[in-house]
């Protein structure tokens, strides 16, 4: 049983971080969990930097009120933009999705070609590219980032594998094709859920889901032995409003049989 029993924190802009929530529910299986996903100011990624800063101060003070020992902060623009205020302004760690992101596909790539898809911000901020370069420790490896704005839309509308979504997939992704790249960071955590339209789009290249890393870095500060599954996580999940999405994505999450509070509205 976990020796701090105050639950972990999570926030996205939408209902992407609950691909996050996902991986941390199985790493940490006897934890509990609240997340807080704000459906109704998505996407970030078209906020200026000081919107995403205000709008992620206010997530991790509503997180706070729930008497969290970490928050992991499962958005890529947040991440990029307002993960260090967040950590000077906090007495507890606070968990990113982009340093864990960029140091797995550092060791993952062969050819030294990394390809990076997020929002407008996260690949505006370079936060990938001088992370992977930190981590690179003298290889010459070369990113490639790309925009992709409208697949946080189209996860939010639940158009997951639709002829459309291939159809504008296949076009952000035709430049990294062209640059031979054999990684690709999924800088945004929306986008594992596309994850089959993208493999089918990219074979071969590996996919690096950041919300799997992050919840990964968050399992060794909690713990650095594996926890046994004694049973199902407890989870809140929070909304700022109701989308035509939320549910589906919801059946997503492994909720235990009367642990599961939400989704509500704050």
């Amino acid at each position: 049983m976990p020796t701090d029993p105050r639950p972990i924190g999570v926030f996205d802009s939408g209902i992407g971080g609950l691909s996050v929530l996902k991986h941390l529910a199985r790493l940490l299986p006897q934890e509990t969990f609240v997340y807080l996903g704000d459906t109704a100011r998505v996407p970030y990624g078209n906020k200026s930097a000081e919107t995403v800063r205000l709008y992620s101060s206010q997530c991790a003070a509503f997180l706070l009120t729930h008497n969290v020992k970490m928050i992991v902060v499962a958005c890529n623009t947040a991440s990029a933009l307002a993960l260090e205020t967040l950590r000077a302004s906090l007495s507890i760690p606070v968990v990113g999705v982009i340093e864990p992101a960029a140091r797995e596909a550092v060791s993952r790539t062969r050819n030294g070609h990394i390809g990076v898809i997020g929002t407008r911000a996260t690949v505006a901020s370079d936060s990938y590219a001088r992370c992977i370069e930190r981590y690179a420790e003298g290889r010459t490896l070369h990113v490639h980032s790309r925009p992709c704005p409208l697949f946080v839309p189209l996860v939010e509308e639940g158009w997951l594998d639709s002829p459309a979504t291939r159809l504008i997939a296949e076009e952000y992704l035709r430049p990294l094709v062209a640059n031979g790249i054999d990684t690709l960071v999924l800088g945004c955590t929306h986008y594992p859920l596309l994850g089959p339209v993208l493999s089918s789009i990219l074979p071969g290249v590996e996919l690096i889901d950041c919300g799997e890393c992050a919840a990964i870095d968050a399992q060794r500060l909690i713990s650095a032995e594996p926890q046994e599954l004694l049973h199902m996580p407890l989870i809140s999940l929070y909304v700022t409003d109701h989308t035509p999405a939320l549910h589906h994505a919801c059946s997503s999450v492994p909720w235990h049989a009367g642990g599961r509070t939400g989704p509500r509205q704050r």
